[in-house]
C-alpha cells in the first residue's frame, strides 16, 4: 500500500514554446497529467510546475479526479502520461455568444 493517492489533473491554459518532447501548437490548450501525490493540492501544484517547465501556463480552474493508476507508485510523488490538446479559443467564444441568445 502506498502513502500516495492517484489523480488525473486537467487544466486549461496557454502553450508557448513547448518542450520538443511534446507536440502542440502555441496557443490555447488543455494539459492533462496523471499523478501519484499525497493529496489533490499537491497534484495540482505538480501540474502547474511541470507545465511551466514544459512551456504551458495554466489559466483558471484545474479539475482533479481520483482515478485508477496505469503505473505503480514510487517512493516520491510523480507525474506521468502528460498530454496537450489544442483548442480553438474563438469557437468557445462563439458557443458562449450563442448560449446567451437562448
Amino acid at each position: 500500500m502506498s502513502e500516495f493517492q492517484h489523480f488525473t489533473v486537467l487544466a486549461e491554459g496557454m502553450v508557448a514554446d513547448l518542450d520538443s518532447d511534446f507536440q502542440c501548437p502555441d496557443g490555447p490548450a488543455f494539459m492533462t497529467m496523471k499523478a501519484w501525490a499525497t493529496d489533490a493540492d499537491e497534484a495540482a501544484d505538480m501540474l502547474i510546475q511541470i507545465g511551466k517547465h514544459l512551456g504551458f501556463h495554466a489559466i483558471g480552474e484545474l479539475q482533479i479526479f481520483i482515478t485508477d493508476s496505469e503505473q505503480p507508485p514510487e517512493p516520491q510523488p510523480y507525474g506521468y502520461g502528460i498530454n496537450f490538446t489544442p483548442f480553438d479559443d474563438d469557437a468557445m467564444d462563439d458557443d458562449e455568444d450563442s448560449s446567451e441568445l437562448h
